[in-house]
């Protein structure tokens, strides 16, 4: 849980932190082993919320390694840069608690070139193939032109909603990095591509190519369970 990072730029720091503090725990999860059940039910009671609203997830997830000096002589991330670090690690745990409520398979996938798991990959799934699903895209919209972190963490936690009832998983390394670079100054822009970007290149395994380019068309993509988990 305290694996240490010497990736180079702060959101890739933030990734990796993130991937680190899920595997073992989805792992665990999926093993309903107690702590890990335990761990996400606290968890995702965050999921939306503020994280000054949420003392009881303080030192839940070991954010240590952003504190330390990196590998290699890197320089060590700055007061703002670490407040930043922490609130991103700590909105992607909380949604992917949310997201893997009562699944019986892991919510945090990595992505590839195959395999794309990016956040517009995935709301592109919910839709029907060469279609766009307007109440989905609105809610797509919506999320990107939050006005905070904590707004966005509130639209996004509506998105996580449908896709752990469509069981479509989520690359939440790659989203925490998005999510540090979203708060930094003229970062919303590079975000707001990424996820449009990966919306629009989402190729569904049978879809025609009609029904892509009919999606690709459209531009202004961007300008609760039982049983274990009733706590």
């Amino acid at each position: 849980m305290t694996t240490p990072t010497t990736s180079t730029t702060p959101a890739q720091r933030v990734s990796a932190l993130t991937g680190s503090l899920i595997i073992p725990l989805q792992r665990g999860y999926l093993g309903d082993e107690s702590y890990a059940v335990a761990a996400l039910a606290r968890l995702r009671r965050g999921a939306g919320k503020d994280v000054s609203q949420m003392p009881d997830l303080w030192g839940l997830a070991d954010t240590g390694p952003l504190h330390g000096r990196p590998a290699e002589g890197r320089r060590p991330l700055s007061v703002d840069e670490l407040v930043r670090a922490e609130d991103a690690v700590y909105v992607a745990l909380t949604l992917w608690a949310l997201h893997q409520q009562s699944r019986g398979t892991g919510m945090h996938r990595p992505g590839s070139r195959t395999a794309p798991r990016a956040l517009g990959a995935a709301v592109r799934q919910l839709m029907p193939p060469g279609e766009i699903a307007e109440p989905i895209r609105k809610r797509f919209v919506r999320a990107g032109t939050a006005p905070g972190l904590t707004a966005l963490a509130q639209r996004l936690r509506e998105l996580v909603l449908l896709l752990r009832g469509a069981d479509i998983p989520l690359d939440y390394a790659l989203l925490a990095g998005q999510l540090y670079r979203w708060q930094e100054p003229a970062g919303r822009e590079d975000v707001r591509r990424m996820w449009g970007r990966s919306f629009h290149s989402y190729r569904a395994p049978d879809q025609d190519e009609a029904g892509i380019s009919a999606a690709a068309d459209d531009t202004d993509t961007l300008t609760d369970s039982t049983d274990k988990d009733a706590s």
